[in-house]
């Protein structure tokens, strides 16, 4: 016989599982499936058979925990005539015009074609206009529910949210995150009415045996108020001096969170009509390699010291040029500077000092240091379409092509690689991985953080400090000659200009210069890399004109808005 206790116990336990249930029942109806009940509503605007656009939801972060929207579904609805049905087309036009914007042309057009059972007048009514037409019972005039895709944001980030689209006849994500996350994003087509412990397991199912992901929504790493800075700074400096392409990514250099990744020409995902050419929606950052100059110094820099071959203490005699199979290097300028330290490499940026370096450390060592950087590879960002970097030089058995590519020429990496490869001496030695999103929030009700990948070590601690030291001092003294030094925070960075090759001719262009620029703060701690770059700038032939400014800006937006303490 059972005791009174044991009643009790087994009672409690049916009343907390069925408290459970039915807690459970009602955060999926009200939260996760809130929207799709409320379709219920209108219900007499559904065309039989008709199956509502539905996806998961794009999100960016604020830096307090809030979430804004980046790409989400909007309910409307479809304006349509039934020409057979309408009695009066004269006054159903006054009545309509007179709500939503018509051409009388072509609705009189449409409304002469009697045996026609269906014909379209306007996408993407707003809800609340639609439900006041539906609401009018105009004879012939009907309104039907339509979701579609909506980006809030309209330009910002459009390269890296992407856009949704067809290919053929299956609507999906095509770039961005909308088509690397199309498994979470996506939806099947189920309906209002599946049971809710059928839809659980049937998500589940589909994840353990099928492969697939649980539907859900994403949270991004990027910032909207530094990406919509950064995509004002990239905006005043293409008005500035007139680009072919511009672009920047601001990372923090130990975790790999991409707070912000902008290029110009851009997009407006709400209005695709107004490209022409869809190479504009692919992400230059990650699917173009570019020769990036002299911001690659730092890396030869780093692994010269790595291997012990020099200390910063130092010294070379530097001519101004060098002849290397039969073929001369020589510093920007061409001046000679005499026995300099290995600080002034960086400084002065002298692609004979670097090339000094490759002869010390060796062609072989050298070339598995800069391929230890990731240059060269996939860097594994959560975008589709990621292109390696071209390295044939480093494989080279010619002192000219290792020489080159010490100082950032005939060998090509996109942004977020060299973003990536730049990381490893701001983070003191570490090679990590870029990422935009930092959870994903299921339908079912559970969340996974995407925790940071710790990285691979590359370059010692010690190495990596002092490449960072040498870079303040690049900030503090040469820079603009020192004037756009911090007192309260130590900056480090550097600029590269880069020749263009001449992809018809061969060799490089005269007139024709990529800038670069890449800094970071506060030096030895960073919670901030900034990289900017510009494609065929004119009237300015060196980075340091045309990028110093920008980054400055940049950064001090940074530390007042993270109000990020003074480190000196």
């Amino acid at each position: 016989m059972h005791t009174p206790l044991f009643r009790i116990r087994l009672l409690s336990f049916f009343v907390v599982v069925f408290a459970f249930v039915l807690i459970a029942k009602l955060y999926h109806v009200q939260i996760v499936n809130g929207s799709e009940y409320s379709d219920r509503a209108d219900r007499q605007y559904i065309k039989p058979n008709q199956v509502l656009f539905d996806r998961g939801s794009i999100f960016f972060e604020t830096k307090d925990g809030t979430t804004i929207g980046a790409a989400t579904v909007k309910e409307g609805f479809t304006l349509v005539m039934h020409p057979k049905q309408l009695a009066d087309a004269e006054a159903a036009y006054a009545t309509l015009s007179t709500i939503v914007p018509l051409s009388k042309e072509e609705f009189m057009e449409k409304a002469k074609k009697v045996d026609d059972p269906y014909e379209e007048l306007l996408r993407k009514v707003d809800r609340k206009v639609g439900i006041q037409i539906g609401e009018l019972g105009i004879p012939g005039i009907r309104v039907y529910k339509e979701n579609w895709r909506y980006y809030p944001g309209n330009k910002m980030a459009s390269h890296t949210v992407g856009l949704v689209g067809y290919k053929g006849d299956e609507l999906g994500g095509r770039y961005g995150l909308e088509r690397y996350y199309e498994d979470i994003l996506g939806r099947s087509s189920g309906g209002l009415y599946v049971n809710f412990f059928a839809e659980v397991f049937s998500n589940i199912k589909n994840t353990l045996f099928n492969g697939r992901e649980l539907e859900g929504d994403i949270v991004t790493t990027i910032e909207p108020s530094v990406q919509n800075y950064l995509e004002t700074t990239l905006e005043n400096i293409h008005n500035d001096w007139s680009p072919d392409e511009i672009g920047g990514i601001i990372i923090d250099p130990r975790t790999g969170e991409i707070y912000a990744m902008a290029a110009l020409p851009d997009f407006n995902a709400n209005n695709l009509k107004e490209e022409k050419d869809p190479r504009v929606f692919s992400n230059p950052l990650v699917e173009n390699v570019y020769e990036m100059g002299s911001i690659i110094k730092p890396l030869t820099m780093a692994a010269a010291l790595d291997t012990g071959v020099v200390t910063a203490a130092s010294t070379y005699k530097d001519d101004g040029f060098l002849v290397l199979n039969n073929r001369r290097i020589s510093n920007y300028d061409g001046k000679a500077r005499g026995v300099v330290k290995m600080q002034e490499i960086l400084s002065q940026s002298l692609n004979t000092g670097v090339a000094y370096l490759v002869t010390k450390i060796g062609k072989e060592q050298f070339a598995d240091y800069m391929r230890s950087f990731g240059i060269g590879e996939l860097t594994g960002i959560d975008q589709p379409n990621e292109q390696a970097g071209i390295t044939e030089n480093l494989r080279s058995s010619r002192d000219i092509e290792l020489a080159t590519a010490a100082y950032g020429q005939g060998i090509a990496m996109s942004p977020i690689a060299t973003v990536r490869a730049l990381s490893t001496i701001a983070n003191g030695g570490m090679l990590i991985t870029p990422h935009l999103v930092k959870r994903i929030d299921y339908k079912v009700g559970v969340s996974k953080t995407i925790e940071p990948d710790p990285g691979t070590r590359v370059l010692k601690k010690e190495t990596a400090d002092e490449v960072t030291r040498m870079l303040v001092e690049v900030v503090d003294t040469a820079l603009k000659r020192g004037e756009v030094k911090m007192e309260d925070y130590s900056v480090a960075a550097k600029t590269g200009t880069a020749q263009i090759a001449d992809n018809v001719n061969g060799g490089y262009l005269d007139d024709q210069y990529l800038h670069s620029f890449f800094g970071y703060f506060p030096s030895y701690n960073p919670q901030f890399l900034v990289f900017l770059y510009q494609v065929k700038p004119k009237g300015a032939d060196y980075a340091s004109e045309t990028l110093t400014y920008p980054f400055i800006d940049i950064a001090k937006f940074l530390i007042n808005y993270y109000e990020v303490a003074p480190d000196r």
